[in-house]
Protein backbone atom coordinates (compact mmCIF):
# COMPACT_ATOMS: atom_id res chain seq x y z
CA UNK A 1 0.00 0.00 0.00
CA UNK A 2 1.04 3.48 -0.77
CA UNK A 3 2.16 5.95 1.77
CA UNK A 4 -0.26 8.31 0.43
CA UNK A 5 -2.98 5.91 1.11
CA UNK A 6 -2.10 5.01 4.41
CA UNK A 7 -1.57 8.71 5.41
CA UNK A 8 -5.40 8.44 4.52
CA UNK A 9 -6.16 6.03 6.46
CA UNK A 10 -4.76 6.80 9.28
CA UNK A 11 -6.32 10.24 9.22
CA UNK A 12 -9.53 8.75 8.36
CA UNK A 13 -8.82 7.09 11.88
CA UNK A 14 -7.82 10.05 13.79
CA UNK A 15 -10.88 12.08 12.55
CA UNK A 16 -13.15 9.63 13.50
CA UNK A 17 -11.81 8.86 16.98
CA UNK A 18 -11.47 12.37 17.90
CA UNK A 19 -14.80 13.71 16.36
CA UNK A 20 -16.33 11.35 19.14
CA UNK A 21 -13.83 12.17 21.67
CA UNK A 22 -14.37 15.88 21.60
CA UNK A 23 -17.91 15.04 22.65
CA UNK A 24 -16.78 14.37 26.32
CA UNK A 25 -16.60 17.63 28.15
CA UNK A 26 -13.74 18.62 30.26
CA UNK A 27 -11.26 16.15 28.05
CA UNK A 28 -7.35 17.78 27.96
CA UNK A 29 -5.68 18.16 24.65
CA UNK A 30 -2.32 16.67 25.79
CA UNK A 31 -3.91 13.85 28.26
CA UNK A 32 -5.73 12.63 25.28
CA UNK A 33 -3.75 13.42 22.06
CA UNK A 34 -0.15 12.07 23.14
CA UNK A 35 -1.23 8.29 23.92
CA UNK A 36 -2.84 8.29 20.25
CA UNK A 37 -0.31 9.74 18.56
CA UNK A 38 2.64 7.49 20.60
CA UNK A 39 0.30 4.65 19.48
CA UNK A 40 0.42 5.59 16.23
CA UNK A 41 4.25 6.40 15.84
CA UNK A 42 5.27 3.39 17.97
CA UNK A 43 2.82 0.86 15.65
CA UNK A 44 5.42 1.67 12.58
CA UNK A 45 2.63 4.46 10.69
CA UNK A 46 5.25 6.09 8.34
CA UNK A 47 6.21 9.69 9.25
CA UNK A 48 3.46 11.05 6.38
CA UNK A 49 0.92 9.34 8.09
CA UNK A 50 1.75 10.18 11.78
CA UNK A 51 1.74 13.67 10.92
CA UNK A 52 -1.93 13.42 8.81
CA UNK A 53 -3.45 11.54 11.62
CA UNK A 54 -1.54 14.29 13.86
CA UNK A 55 -3.65 16.80 12.02
CA UNK A 56 -6.63 15.25 11.18
CA UNK A 57 -6.99 14.78 15.24
CA UNK A 58 -6.38 18.21 16.13
CA UNK A 59 -8.90 19.79 13.97
CA UNK A 60 -11.55 16.97 14.75
CA UNK A 61 -11.44 17.98 18.53
CA UNK A 62 -11.39 21.25 18.11
CA UNK A 63 -14.52 21.13 15.97
CA UNK A 64 -16.62 19.00 18.62
CA UNK A 65 -15.54 20.80 21.36
CA UNK A 66 -17.60 23.64 20.53
CA UNK A 67 -20.45 21.36 20.81
CA UNK A 68 -20.81 20.99 24.77
CA UNK A 69 -18.86 24.76 24.93
CA UNK A 70 -22.18 26.14 22.80
CA UNK A 71 -25.00 24.02 24.14
CA UNK A 72 -24.28 23.02 27.52
CA UNK A 73 -21.98 25.76 28.77
CA UNK A 74 -19.22 23.46 29.75
CA UNK A 75 -15.54 23.61 28.37
CA UNK A 76 -14.80 21.26 26.21
CA UNK A 77 -11.31 20.99 26.49
CA UNK A 78 -8.59 23.60 27.79
CA UNK A 79 -8.57 26.18 24.66
CA UNK A 80 -12.44 26.11 24.94
CA UNK A 81 -12.56 27.76 28.67
CA UNK A 82 -12.15 31.41 27.15
CA UNK A 83 -15.20 30.59 24.67
CA UNK A 84 -17.38 29.73 27.42
CA UNK A 85 -18.58 33.43 28.94
CA UNK A 86 -19.49 34.69 24.95
CA UNK A 87 -21.08 31.07 24.01
CA UNK A 88 -23.04 31.36 27.81
CA UNK A 89 -24.66 34.90 26.28
CA UNK A 90 -25.64 33.18 23.57
CA UNK A 91 -27.22 30.54 25.12
CA UNK A 92 -29.35 33.48 27.55
CA UNK A 93 -30.04 35.22 24.33
CA UNK A 94 -31.62 31.33 23.18
CA UNK A 95 -29.73 30.99 20.43
CA UNK A 96 -26.70 28.77 21.24
CA UNK A 97 -26.77 26.96 17.85
CA UNK A 98 -25.84 30.13 16.32
CA UNK A 99 -23.33 30.12 18.78
CA UNK A 100 -22.29 26.25 17.62
CA UNK A 101 -22.48 27.37 14.16
CA UNK A 102 -20.30 30.52 14.37
CA UNK A 103 -17.65 28.80 16.06
CA UNK A 104 -17.23 25.52 13.75
CA UNK A 105 -17.23 27.94 10.71
CA UNK A 106 -14.44 30.47 12.66
CA UNK A 107 -12.64 26.78 13.65
CA UNK A 108 -13.04 25.15 9.96
CA UNK A 109 -11.45 29.10 8.56
CA UNK A 110 -8.80 29.38 10.83
CA UNK A 111 -7.07 25.77 10.53
CA UNK A 112 -6.85 26.23 6.37
CA UNK A 113 -5.08 29.89 7.01
CA UNK A 114 -2.66 28.19 9.49
CA UNK A 115 -1.21 25.48 7.31
CA UNK A 116 0.41 27.68 4.63
CA UNK A 117 1.18 30.11 6.73
CA UNK A 118 3.00 27.83 9.46
CA UNK A 119 4.55 26.55 6.63
CA UNK A 120 5.81 29.52 5.25
CA UNK A 121 6.89 30.76 8.44
CA UNK A 122 8.64 27.58 9.73
CA UNK A 123 10.59 27.84 6.12
CA UNK A 124 12.07 31.01 7.40
CA UNK A 125 13.12 30.37 10.75
CA UNK A 126 14.76 27.17 9.71
CA UNK A 127 17.80 29.70 8.52
CA UNK A 128 18.52 29.78 12.61
CA UNK A 129 17.59 26.37 13.00
CA UNK A 130 21.60 25.62 13.93
CA UNK A 131 21.58 28.22 16.67
CA UNK A 132 18.16 26.89 18.50
CA UNK A 133 19.55 23.53 18.43
CA UNK A 134 23.11 24.07 19.74
CA UNK A 135 21.51 26.69 22.57
CA UNK A 136 18.46 23.82 23.06
CA UNK A 137 19.07 23.83 26.97
CA UNK A 138 19.49 27.58 27.53
CA UNK A 139 16.64 28.14 25.39
CA UNK A 140 14.49 25.74 27.47
CA UNK A 141 15.22 27.00 30.87
CA UNK A 142 14.83 30.58 29.90
CA UNK A 143 11.43 29.61 28.23
CA UNK A 144 10.55 27.59 31.30
CA UNK A 145 11.25 30.71 33.59
CA UNK A 146 8.91 33.07 30.72
CA UNK A 147 5.90 30.41 30.33
CA UNK A 148 6.11 29.62 34.15
CA UNK A 149 5.64 33.63 34.43
CA UNK A 150 2.60 33.96 32.59
CA UNK A 151 1.02 31.32 33.86
CA UNK A 152 -2.10 30.53 36.08
CA UNK A 153 0.73 29.71 39.03
CA UNK A 154 2.77 32.57 38.16
CA UNK A 155 5.60 32.81 41.26
CA UNK A 156 4.74 29.19 42.50
CA UNK A 157 5.20 28.09 39.03
CA UNK A 158 8.47 29.81 38.38
CA UNK A 159 9.78 28.95 42.64
CA UNK A 160 9.12 25.24 41.63
CA UNK A 161 11.58 25.21 38.51
CA UNK A 162 14.40 23.89 40.26
CA UNK A 163 13.07 21.70 42.79
CA UNK A 164 11.08 19.91 39.88
CA UNK A 165 13.41 19.81 37.49
CA UNK A 166 15.81 17.84 40.69
CA UNK A 167 13.30 15.21 41.01
CA UNK A 168 12.77 14.64 37.34
CA UNK A 169 16.59 14.60 37.30
CA UNK A 170 16.49 12.15 40.38
CA UNK A 171 13.97 9.89 39.01
CA UNK A 172 15.59 9.79 35.61
CA UNK A 173 19.22 8.82 37.27
CA UNK A 174 17.55 5.92 39.42
CA UNK A 175 15.28 4.59 36.38
CA UNK A 176 18.76 4.65 34.44
CA UNK A 177 20.02 2.38 36.92
CA UNK A 178 17.22 -0.46 36.80
CA UNK A 179 16.67 -0.23 32.81
CA UNK A 180 19.89 1.39 31.72
CA UNK A 181 18.44 3.62 29.63
CA UNK A 182 17.18 7.43 29.74
CA UNK A 183 13.45 7.22 29.35
CA UNK A 184 11.22 9.59 27.40
CA UNK A 185 8.03 8.30 26.67
CA UNK A 186 6.92 7.40 30.20
CA UNK A 187 7.84 10.78 31.62
CA UNK A 188 6.13 13.07 29.38
CA UNK A 189 3.09 10.75 29.61
CA UNK A 190 2.81 11.28 33.05
CA UNK A 191 2.90 14.67 32.95
CA UNK A 192 0.06 14.67 29.96
CA UNK A 193 -2.13 12.43 32.61
CA UNK A 194 -1.05 14.65 35.78
CA UNK A 195 -4.47 16.43 36.10
CA UNK A 196 -7.05 13.01 35.42
CA UNK A 197 -4.96 11.16 37.87
CA UNK A 198 -4.83 13.82 40.93
CA UNK A 199 -8.74 13.86 40.16
CA UNK A 200 -9.03 10.43 40.81
CA UNK A 201 -6.57 10.67 44.14
CA UNK A 202 -8.73 13.42 45.09
CA UNK A 203 -11.66 10.93 45.16
CA UNK A 204 -9.87 8.24 46.87
CA UNK A 205 -9.02 10.58 49.91
CA UNK A 206 -11.59 11.14 52.21
CA UNK A 207 -9.96 14.58 53.50
CA UNK A 208 -10.33 15.80 49.98
CA UNK A 209 -13.32 14.02 48.47
CA UNK A 210 -15.77 16.26 50.10
CA UNK A 211 -14.63 18.68 47.59
CA UNK A 212 -15.91 16.65 44.83
CA UNK A 213 -19.45 15.71 46.37
CA UNK A 214 -22.37 16.82 44.81
CA UNK A 215 -25.62 17.09 46.72
CA UNK A 216 -27.85 16.87 42.94
CA UNK A 217 -26.91 15.57 39.59
CA UNK A 218 -25.94 18.85 37.42
CA UNK A 219 -29.04 19.46 35.12
CA UNK A 220 -28.87 20.83 31.72
CA UNK A 221 -31.02 22.65 29.52
CA UNK A 222 -30.29 21.34 25.55
CA UNK A 223 -32.45 24.39 22.72
CA UNK A 224 -34.06 21.98 19.88
CA UNK A 225 -31.70 21.57 16.45
CA UNK A 226 -32.72 24.44 14.21
CA UNK A 227 -31.17 23.74 10.92
CA UNK A 228 -30.62 26.58 8.46
CA UNK A 229 -29.13 25.50 5.23
CA UNK A 230 -29.57 22.96 2.46
CA UNK A 231 -28.01 19.92 2.28
CA UNK A 232 -25.65 18.36 4.11
CA UNK A 233 -22.07 20.57 4.61
CA UNK A 234 -23.27 23.66 5.09
CA UNK A 235 -20.55 26.95 3.65
CA UNK A 236 -18.45 28.28 6.74
CA UNK A 237 -18.44 31.45 4.63
CA UNK A 238 -22.45 31.85 4.50
CA UNK A 239 -22.49 31.12 8.05
CA UNK A 240 -20.09 33.69 8.88
CA UNK A 241 -20.69 37.34 7.86
CA UNK A 242 -18.38 39.24 5.66
CA UNK A 243 -16.79 40.99 8.63
CA UNK A 244 -16.49 37.91 10.55
CA UNK A 245 -14.52 36.25 7.82
CA UNK A 246 -12.69 38.99 7.73
CA UNK A 247 -11.64 38.74 11.12
CA UNK A 248 -11.37 34.94 11.59
CA UNK A 249 -8.74 35.22 9.21
CA UNK A 250 -6.82 37.78 10.72
CA UNK A 251 -6.94 36.67 13.82
CA UNK A 252 -6.03 33.10 12.75
CA UNK A 253 -2.48 34.59 10.35
CA UNK A 254 -1.43 36.32 13.44
CA UNK A 255 -1.91 33.67 16.15
CA UNK A 256 -0.36 31.50 13.51
CA UNK A 257 3.09 33.59 13.32
CA UNK A 258 3.07 33.70 17.52
CA UNK A 259 3.83 30.11 18.09
CA UNK A 260 5.66 30.78 21.30
CA UNK A 261 2.62 32.30 23.09
CA UNK A 262 -0.03 30.28 24.51
CA UNK A 263 -2.89 28.82 22.75
CA UNK A 264 -5.46 29.87 25.39
CA UNK A 265 -3.46 33.30 25.83
CA UNK A 266 -3.74 33.68 22.29
CA UNK A 267 -7.38 32.76 22.12
CA UNK A 268 -8.43 35.05 24.88
CA UNK A 269 -6.51 38.17 23.65
CA UNK A 270 -7.91 37.68 19.94
CA UNK A 271 -11.83 37.55 21.17
CA UNK A 272 -11.23 40.63 23.25
CA UNK A 273 -9.92 42.52 20.60
CA UNK A 274 -12.47 41.42 17.50
CA UNK A 275 -14.98 41.98 20.64
CA UNK A 276 -14.01 45.68 20.95
CA UNK A 277 -14.85 46.08 17.59
CA UNK A 278 -18.14 45.26 17.67
CA UNK A 279 -21.11 46.59 19.46
CA UNK A 280 -24.16 44.86 21.07
CA UNK A 281 -23.95 41.50 23.10
CA UNK A 282 -25.55 39.48 19.90
CA UNK A 283 -22.67 40.81 17.39
CA UNK A 284 -19.85 41.15 19.59
CA UNK A 285 -20.48 37.44 21.12
CA UNK A 286 -21.15 35.65 17.71
CA UNK A 287 -18.11 37.63 16.18
CA UNK A 288 -16.02 36.66 19.14
CA UNK A 289 -16.65 33.23 19.37
CA UNK A 290 -15.69 32.96 15.36
CA UNK A 291 -12.29 34.72 15.79
CA UNK A 292 -11.75 32.41 18.75
CA UNK A 293 -12.77 29.31 17.73
CA UNK A 294 -10.87 29.65 14.54
CA UNK A 295 -7.44 31.32 16.67
CA UNK A 296 -7.48 27.74 18.97
CA UNK A 297 -7.04 25.85 15.37
CA UNK A 298 -4.37 28.29 13.63
CA UNK A 299 -2.22 28.06 17.13
CA UNK A 300 -2.11 24.86 17.88
CA UNK A 301 -1.81 23.81 13.93
CA UNK A 302 1.28 26.24 13.45
CA UNK A 303 2.77 25.36 17.34
CA UNK A 304 3.25 22.29 16.07
CA UNK A 305 4.36 22.77 12.66
CA UNK A 306 6.85 25.75 12.87
CA UNK A 307 9.37 24.10 15.60
CA UNK A 308 8.75 20.72 13.84
CA UNK A 309 9.91 22.32 10.18
CA UNK A 310 12.23 24.55 11.04
CA UNK A 311 14.28 23.57 14.68
CA UNK A 312 13.61 19.72 15.31
CA UNK A 313 12.98 20.30 18.52
CA UNK A 314 9.84 21.73 20.66
CA UNK A 315 9.49 25.50 21.32
CA UNK A 316 5.70 25.79 21.91
CA UNK A 317 3.47 25.27 24.49
CA UNK A 318 2.17 22.95 21.61
CA UNK A 319 5.14 21.48 20.26
CA UNK A 320 5.51 20.75 24.39
CA UNK A 321 2.12 18.99 24.85
CA UNK A 322 -0.04 17.70 22.81
CA UNK A 323 2.58 17.21 19.99
CA UNK A 324 5.72 16.37 21.92
CA UNK A 325 5.19 12.96 20.33
CA UNK A 326 6.28 14.56 16.94
CA UNK A 327 9.44 15.10 18.11
CA UNK A 328 9.97 12.95 21.22
CA UNK A 329 9.25 9.15 20.78
CA UNK A 330 12.07 7.09 21.38
CA UNK A 331 13.75 4.75 19.75
CA UNK A 332 11.61 6.59 16.51
CA UNK A 333 11.67 9.82 16.88
CA UNK A 334 14.12 11.88 19.02
CA UNK A 335 14.69 15.52 19.47
CA UNK A 336 18.51 14.87 20.98
CA UNK A 337 19.87 14.31 18.32
CA UNK A 338 17.57 16.13 16.04
CA UNK A 339 15.90 12.67 13.95
CA UNK A 340 11.99 13.38 13.72
CA UNK A 341 9.38 14.37 11.25
CA UNK A 342 12.00 17.46 11.04
CA UNK A 343 14.54 15.23 8.93
CA UNK A 344 11.67 12.86 7.27
CA UNK A 345 9.60 15.50 5.56
CA UNK A 346 9.70 18.53 3.17
CA UNK A 347 8.13 21.45 3.59
CA UNK A 348 5.91 20.32 0.69
CA UNK A 349 5.30 17.20 2.59
CA UNK A 350 4.63 18.79 5.63
CA UNK A 351 1.64 20.92 3.42
CA UNK A 352 0.53 18.44 1.64
CA UNK A 353 0.04 15.48 4.03
CA UNK A 354 -0.84 18.42 6.98
CA UNK A 355 -3.72 19.24 3.92
CA UNK A 356 -4.92 15.39 3.71
CA UNK A 357 -5.52 15.73 7.86
CA UNK A 358 -7.60 18.57 7.49
CA UNK A 359 -9.64 18.21 4.45
CA UNK A 360 -10.45 14.19 5.82
CA UNK A 361 -11.59 15.81 9.41
CA UNK A 362 -13.20 18.98 7.68
CA UNK A 363 -15.54 16.26 5.90
CA UNK A 364 -16.25 14.33 8.63
CA UNK A 365 -16.29 16.39 11.90
CA UNK A 366 -17.85 19.97 10.73
CA UNK A 367 -20.87 18.14 8.70
CA UNK A 368 -21.10 15.90 11.53
CA UNK A 369 -21.01 18.86 14.31
CA UNK A 370 -23.58 21.01 12.14
CA UNK A 371 -25.68 18.77 11.83
CA UNK A 372 -25.82 16.25 15.05
CA UNK A 373 -24.78 18.34 17.34
CA UNK A 374 -27.51 18.37 20.17
CA UNK A 375 -28.37 14.29 19.23
CA UNK A 376 -24.98 13.30 19.65
CA UNK A 377 -24.46 15.25 23.13
CA UNK A 378 -27.90 13.99 24.13
CA UNK A 379 -26.15 10.64 23.49
CA UNK A 380 -22.99 11.56 25.13
CA UNK A 381 -24.48 12.70 28.19
CA UNK A 382 -26.52 9.80 28.91
CA UNK A 383 -24.61 6.89 27.72
CA UNK A 384 -21.12 7.59 28.24
CA UNK A 385 -19.40 7.87 31.33
CA UNK A 386 -16.52 10.25 31.98
CA UNK A 387 -14.80 8.35 34.28
CA UNK A 388 -14.52 5.45 32.09
CA UNK A 389 -12.89 8.12 29.30
CA UNK A 390 -10.42 9.60 31.90
CA UNK A 391 -9.67 5.30 33.02
CA UNK A 392 -9.19 4.12 28.98
CA UNK A 393 -6.73 7.42 29.10
CA UNK A 394 -5.07 6.32 32.34
CA UNK A 395 -4.88 2.44 30.81
CA UNK A 396 -3.53 3.23 27.68
CA UNK A 397 -0.63 5.63 29.14
CA UNK A 398 0.34 2.55 31.59
CA UNK A 399 0.37 0.37 27.97
CA UNK A 400 2.50 2.66 26.41
CA UNK A 401 4.73 3.51 29.29
CA UNK A 402 5.51 -0.76 29.83
CA UNK A 403 6.42 -0.79 26.45
CA UNK A 404 9.24 1.47 27.08
CA UNK A 405 10.54 0.45 30.23
CA UNK A 406 8.34 -2.47 31.79
CA UNK A 407 7.00 -2.15 35.28
CA UNK A 408 9.59 0.85 35.96
CA UNK A 409 8.28 2.30 33.12
CA UNK A 410 4.49 2.31 34.66
CA UNK A 411 5.84 3.37 38.05
CA UNK A 412 8.11 6.17 36.65
CA UNK A 413 4.53 7.10 34.60
CA UNK A 414 2.36 7.18 37.60
CA UNK A 415 4.82 8.67 40.19
CA UNK A 416 5.12 11.77 37.65
CA UNK A 417 1.40 11.85 37.36
CA UNK A 418 0.65 12.30 41.21
CA UNK A 419 3.26 15.00 41.23
CA UNK A 420 2.45 16.69 38.27
CA UNK A 421 -0.76 16.30 38.52
CA UNK A 422 -1.24 17.95 42.01
CA UNK A 423 1.35 20.53 41.33
CA UNK A 424 -1.25 21.43 38.43
CA UNK A 425 -4.38 20.93 40.31
CA UNK A 426 -3.69 22.61 43.48
CA UNK A 427 -0.91 25.29 42.49
CA UNK A 428 -1.74 26.03 39.27
CA UNK A 429 1.70 24.67 37.67
CA UNK A 430 0.28 23.87 33.99
CA UNK A 431 1.54 21.25 32.09
CA UNK A 432 3.46 23.35 29.52
CA UNK A 433 5.55 24.48 32.20
CA UNK A 434 6.06 21.14 33.50
CA UNK A 435 6.74 20.09 30.40
CA UNK A 436 9.27 22.53 29.75
CA UNK A 437 11.42 22.04 32.69
CA UNK A 438 11.44 17.91 31.36
CA UNK A 439 13.04 19.13 28.37
CA UNK A 440 15.35 21.72 30.11
CA UNK A 441 16.20 19.79 33.29
CA UNK A 442 19.19 17.96 32.24
CA UNK A 443 20.93 21.63 31.08
CA UNK A 444 19.82 22.73 34.93
CA UNK A 445 20.96 20.51 36.50
CA UNK A 446 24.57 20.28 34.78
CA UNK A 447 24.98 23.82 35.63
CA UNK A 448 23.84 24.12 38.98
CA UNK A 449 24.67 20.52 40.49
CA UNK A 450 27.87 19.66 37.59
CA UNK A 451 25.58 16.31 37.49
Amino acid sequence: MSVLMISILFALAGALIFTLIGLVSGTDETAIIVPFTLLVILLGAPPEAVFSFFMAAVLSKHLTHAIPTALMGVPGDTTAVPLIDHASALRRLGVPHVALRKMLSGGLIGAFIALPTAVLFGQFLGQFADFFKSASGLIFTLAAILIAYFSKGKWVSVLMIVPFAFFIKSIDTFSFSVVEKHLSISFFLGIAIGPMFSDILVSLSSSARKSLVRSAPKEYHLAPEVKGWKGFFPNPFKVLTGRQTAHTAATSFVSSLTFAFSPVGMTSLMGEIVGSRNKGVYKKSTSSLAAMNGVTESTYIAEAIIPLLAFGIPLSPVALGPASPLFNAPPVFTSDPVNNLHNMLTPWEFFLYGLIGLVIASIIAYPFAMNYARTATVFVMKNISQEAIVGMFIGLACLLAFHEAGLVGIMLTLTMATVGGLLNRVLGVSSGVQFMIFYGSTYMMTKLLGA
